[in-house]
């Protein structure tokens, strides 16, 4: 019998496995693929932004799902501290632009492999090709799981099998399932840190255009759900970048809400008004379009006029003073109108899961079902970009292991 089994060997699952064994018990990782960290390996474009060097205050203003979940998960296991243990580990990291942690060797592999070092130099047991058909559980209690190598007897299960974006490195949804056909409450499933699909059509002729410093935002009602500078990208469905993929987090799940995107967010209307009239006026016999040249990309000013309503060609010095208005407001208000999220195939993490309701944030472990416990993307927590989903993974799954083998003490 093992005292602990832990479901999926991901950077919770790798994460749990390293406490359980040093707090004792012993660990066995039951992991679906032929190898560990299938997702570990794309995060950061293959360099795995680990964490993100911020207190836990800060850390949590990055969480917009169930934030306050997390304070004790991140009390044993802060972005310091995983720093620290990593360095430990023989894995040094980087701090970089944004706060972001990375390996020094900026590879990712190196992350997956010091997980599994430490793991494997603490005693723990991994079995790869081995997939988890159900949780075996009597009078509310867990006492094995069943797999399609057999049956392994134990009293206490971390399920850390992931949610469903990148459905290419093995999250399924098995997980949730089990989860669900045990009572479990699994809130609603959609991507996060997705790219938007648009209503408005004109996105695409500008694909692979990226602007910087501008203001993406989004309002419900009055309320300001999302409001922020940085970076963005139009692609041959709508939008993406770093700015598209945080707001995502931030969309209603029962509805989409239009976009705001402030092209000139330095400058506040008037001074852009009168910047505009320059312009115009320094140029009477040129095209709007070639006047536009030096407020916007050429090929974002080429189609800005038909954008704004106005005919395409004009002259400068035919437009009058309510269309230059137009400009002026469209400049710092462009409405983009989604209408749905890029797949989970592209989406960086999920949203949704098990609900946080119905598990204890001081242990990881389930109200429902006594010995199991969770960690990383399969609860219903997710975060902006910048390390905070890694980090979520990593000490939900370090305070899961830590109290799945203080739980063999009870």
């Amino acid at each position: 019998m093992t005292d602990v089994v832990i479901i999926g060997a991901g950077a919770a699952g790798l994460m749990a496995g390293i406490y359980a064994q040093e707090n004792g018990a012993q660990s066995l990782i039951l992991e679906r693929n032929e190898k560990a960290g299938k997702k570990i390996y794309i995060t950061g474009k293959g360099r795995c932004n680990l964490t993100n060097d911020c207190d836990a205050e800060d850390f949590l203003k990055e969480v917009p799902r169930n934030p306050r979940f997390l304070y004790s998960a991140l009390s044993l296991l802060s972005p310091r501290t995983l720093m620290q243990r990593m360095e430990d580990w023989g894995c040094p990291v980087v701090v970089q632009r944004g706060r972001r942690v990375f390996p020094a060797t900026e590879k990712a592999s190196d992350v997956t492999r010091t997980l599994l070092r430490r793991y494997e130099q603490l005693g723990g047991h991994l079995q790869y090709n081995t997939r988890v058909r159900a949780l075996c559980v009597e009078d509310g209690h867990i006492t094995g799981v069943e797999t399609d190598r057999g049956q392994v007897r134990t009293s206490r299960v971390i399920l850390c099998s992931g949610g469903l974006a990148y459905p290419s490195t093995g999250s399924t949804g098995d997980g949730l399932n089990m989860a669900r056909d045990l009572g479990h409450t699994i809130s609603p499933l959609r991507p996060s840190l997705s790219a938007l699909e648009t209503r408005e059509t004109w996105p695409r002729q500008l694909m692979g255009l990226s602007l910087k410093n501008v203001e993406l935002s989004m309002k419900q009602g009055r309320k300001m759900l999302y409001d922020r500078q940085g970076e963005m990208l139009f692609t041959h469905f709508g939008i993406s970048g770093p700015l598209v993929l945080e707001l995502s987090a931030h969309m209603p799940d029962d509805a989409f809400l239009p976009v705001s995107l402030n092209l000139k967010p330095a400058l506040d209307e008037k001074t852009l008004d009168q910047r505009v009239l320059d312009e115009l006026s320094q140029r009477p016999a040129q095209s709007l379009e070639h006047a536009l040249y030096t407020l916007l990309p050429h090929s974002l000013a080429d189609l800005f006029p038909g954008i704004c309503g106005l005919e395409e060609r004009r002259v400068c010095s035919s437009i009058s003073r309510a269309e230059r208005q137009t400009l002026v407001h469209t400049l710092q208000n462009l409405t983009l109108t989604p209408t749905r999220y890029r797949p989970f195939e592209e989406a960086i993490v999920t949203r949704g899961g098990v609900s946080v309701r119905e598990v204890s944030p001081a242990t990881m472990e389930s109200r429902l079902i006594h010995g199991l416990f969770f960690a990383g993307e399969i609860l219903d927590v997710d975060a902006h970009t910048g390390g905070y989903n890694l980090h979520t993974a990593f000490s939900t799954g370090a305070l899961a292991g830590a109290s799945a083998a203080r739980h063999s003490e009870d």
